[in-house]
């Protein structure tokens, strides 16, 4: 990789564009990406990742609108089919011409990957009308073609054909596995990884092909540093050794808004930061008292306060206000005494032992959070045995639900309330990814089937009456602990302008940055 590196800075020099307005960034997230395969997981530093080494068929606004990216404009040719006019002239990293050959293998991998199916499971097929024209087609009408098709990064074809060294195909997506494409990327986006050490750095080198000559960027250097300890990134910043962090604690928010170095950017935010309990794993957590139970123990209102410094939302839903799903009636209800009372009735008053696990690195003071869980769950005689890690080691501990209770948050990238039914909420279905992130087995067959009607229903009052009966089904079952939503905060150097390529998604848009000399 850096011979690739010193080929493409050459390549740079030689076009002019490192000049004095080009410039590095120096940045710090609290994890790097644990996979440059676009695939292998659905997270947010996976779609971080994917906007800035690839590009999808169009990418949400500030305003929650769409702009076109490889997809020049679309059209809606009858009630099941959504046509893509794609871009010409645009070149993957490899210098391979990006076609809609590439888009119809991205789709077909997207259906194979264990996460990222369920996405999918609405479109029937993709049909290639000619090498830049596609056709997503739906079984039924469906709603959300275009806020699905955002999560469409075409790869590289012909870079992924072919074996690797050991014999396994390019295009293996193996889940938390050593994978050609895990170690590899070639995609359309303004950056490529020029030189990546797993939980030490990464390294971006602007793309020189980019076809997007309209982006204000000037930034052709990125290096990635993570740093799990909030105070010390905070620090880095300060002090000059880095340029842009995320996300900052808002322990730390006045310290930066005082400073004369850095600015401070946030924004509400969208994403549920919960606990599953895992119904196959603990009997007790089949009986909906002792969920309840749990649910009334929990006082999110004070984890807002006293660990998040305010700065969240105390949620009883998945649905934040804002979205269709949205259910006015629900609210948070900490009552310790009817907790106690709920324990009795099941059978439990004196209590039980349970296994929990959670990231240390992942959401904004995840590991706090989880420690407040514990000591609250104590109250009514649920002794937890809590497991902290670093994500990297948590998601495959995850994916195994190799804890009685673990913490999941989720932003619904798609901006729909069904979002976070069909990946938290629903029956687990390996075959259709349904359930894929419900690690506490919660499954109500009458949840799976609303969600399967809101799926088809066009219009937005009825979607809209349809999921918050959803959101009242889980409420009433206790199907998960919802803990708040996590708001989002970004910091950078003063000569750093991260305002306008931040989003609620939380996806910045760092080809367009522009760093000032």
């Amino acid at each position: 990789m850096k011979k690739t590196a010193s080929i493409l800075a050459g390549a740079l020099l030689s076009l002019g564009l490192m000049n004095a307005q080009a410039a590095t960034l120096k940045m710090a997230y609290d994890a790097d990406p644990v996979s440059l395969d676009p695939h292998e997981q659905l997270s947010g530093g996976t779609l971080q990742l994917s906007h800035m080494t690839f590009d999808p068929l169009l990418r949400w606004t500030r305003d929650l609108g769409f702009e076109p990216r490889l997809a020049e404009k679309w059209e809606r040719i009858d009630d099941l089919t959504m046509r893509f006019h794609l871009r010409k002239g645009v070149k993957f990293h490899s210098g391979n011409e990006f076609t809609a050959k590439d888009v119809a293998f991205t789709f077909e991998r997207l259906r194979n990957s264990a996460d990222f199916k369920g996405i999918f499971s609405p479109f029937k097929e993709i049909k290639v009308v000619d090498d830049h024209t596609v056709d997503l087609i739906t079984e039924k009408p469906f709603p959300l073609v275009l806020n699905n098709a955002t999560y469409l990064f075409p790869m590289d074809s012909q870079y992924y054909s072919g074996t690797d060294a050991n014999g396994n195909p390019k295009d293996m997506l193996v889940k938390h596995g050593n994978s050609f494409a895990s170690r590899h990327l070639s995609g359309t986006g303004p950056y490529t990884v020029t030189e990546r050490e797993q939980g030490v750095k990464v390294e971006f080198t602007r793309n020189m092909d980019y076809w997007d000559k309209k982006s204000p960027g000037n930034v052709d250097k990125i290096v990635l540093t993570p740093i799990k300890e909030a105070p010390t990134r905070v620090a880095a910043l300060l002090s000059g050794d880095v340029d842009f962090i995320a996300p900052v604690p808002p322990t730390d928010h006045k310290r930066i808004d005082s400073s004369d170095r850095a600015n401070l950017v946030t924004m509400g935010g969208t994403r549920i930061i919960t606990v599953q309990m895992n119904q196959e794993r603990v009997e007790a957590f089949k009986d909906a008292r002792v969920r309840q139970a749990i649910v009334h123990a929990i006082n999110q209102e004070g984890i807002v306060k006293k660990i998040m410094k305010g700065f969240a939302t105390p949620a009883a839903q998945f649905s934040p206000k804002g979205y269709l799903g949205y259910n006015e009636a629900l609210q948070p209800r900490y009552d310790l005494k009817k907790a106690k009372q709920l324990m009795k009735e099941a059978g439990y008053e004196k209590g039980f032992t349970v296994t929990m696990m959670a990231p240390n690195n992942r959401y904004v003071n995840d590991a706090k959070i989880s420690q407040a869980v514990a000591s609250m769950l104590a109250k009514i005689n649920i002794k937890v045995d809590l497991k902290t890690m670093p994500k990297a080691q948590y998601w495959p501990e995850f994916d195994a639900r190799a804890a009685d209770l673990m913490m999941i948050g989720w932003h619904a990238d798609t901006e729909d309330s069904n979002n976070f039914y069909e990946f938290l909420a629903m029956c687990p279905n390996k075959e259709t990814g349904a359930g894929q992130y419900n690690s506490g087995n919660y499954c109500n067959p009458k949840v799976d089937q609303l969600v399967a009607q809101a799926n088809t229903e066009t219009d937005q009052a009825k979607r809209a009456a349809i999921m918050q009966q959803i959101e009242q089904i889980i409420y009433d079952d206790a199907g998960f602990i919802p803990l708040h939503w996590q708001n989002l905060a970004w910091a950078a150097g003063k000569n750093v302008d991260i305002a306008p390529v931040l989003n609620v998604m939380n996806f910045p848009y760092l080809g367009d940055l522009v760093v000032k000399q």
